[in-house]
Formats: C-alpha cells, structure tokens, sequence
C-alpha cells in the first residue's frame, strides 16, 4: 500500500522568503517549482532525499494565489505551518478505495493532478485524527525543472 511519506506540506505567506529561510538554515534547494491554478498555490518542492521504492522525500512550500483556495483559508485561520503530510504509493485509485472502504472519507471522487505530474487525493482530516493526508502516486521521474 502506502511506500514512503512523499512529502510534508508548509502552508506560508511568502514562498520566496520561506525558499531562502530553508535554503539558509538548511541547505536545502528548490528541486522543482509551478503554479497550480486549480489548487490555487504557488509551490516549491524542497528534495530532501531518495527512497528505498525509487522515489523521494520533499518539502512542499505552498504560498495561496488566491484568499478563497484551501491553503488561503487555511493560512487566514491557521497561519503559517503544517498543512498536510502526504503519503506515496503505486496505485492512488486502489489504494483511496480501500481506505474509502475502511470508513475514511476521501475528498476527491477521482484522483487530479498534483505536483510534477502526480495524481493525488486527500484525505479527510476529521477522519485522521486530526491530520489533512495526501495520497500521491508520483509521475516517473525525470530531470528537474525550475
């Protein structure tokens, strides 16, 4: 089922100004960034290594284009920080129907398209204990792009 966490999902103000807080204190750097205008947010994925399943692990800064997306209500009840935890695997429709199936609400009919050509869903959060989880099956991997 579920391989590696994916990545860790950083609502902020300024995706700029957080880009260079994790490059400074951390060293780590941009490995890819895009808009998504039917998520409403700028992003940038941080690599923070590979994995065992031929993956990687990311942080993904997510900075809203617009106040009505979700992380633009989020940031505006939340501020800044954690905003979901997503986890990989190879099969995002096999894996959402059994965990449907489980009594866990999944908020996407089908699965859309997410960063770097991946197909994702969510997870409800009241259904996690408090958690917004991601479900990602990644698209194969090939350079970065910028």
């Amino acid at each position: 089922m579920l391989t590696r966490i994916d990545h860790i999902g950083i609502a902020c103000f300024d995706l700029d100004a957080t880009v260079e807080f994790y490059r400074a204190t951390y060293g780590f750097e941009v490995y890819h960034s895009e808009v998504n205008e039917e998520q409403g947010v700028r992003e940038a994925m941080l690599r923070i290594n590979s994995t065992d399943d031929g993956g990687a692990s990311y942080l993904q800064l997510l900075e809203p284009t617009r106040e009505d997306s979700a992380v633009g209500k989020w940031l505006a009840k939340n501020g800044e920080g954690v905003h979901h935890i997503a986890f990989g695997t190879a099969d995002v429709d096999g894996d959402a129907a059994e965990i449907r199936g489980k009594g866990v609400r999944v908020l996407y009919e089908e699965p859309r398209r997410g960063s770097m050509g991946s197909r994702i869903t969510f997870l409800h959060p009241k259904d996690c204990h408090g958690v917004l989880t991601e479900l990602v099956t990644s698209a194969p991997v090939e350079s970065p792009e910028h």
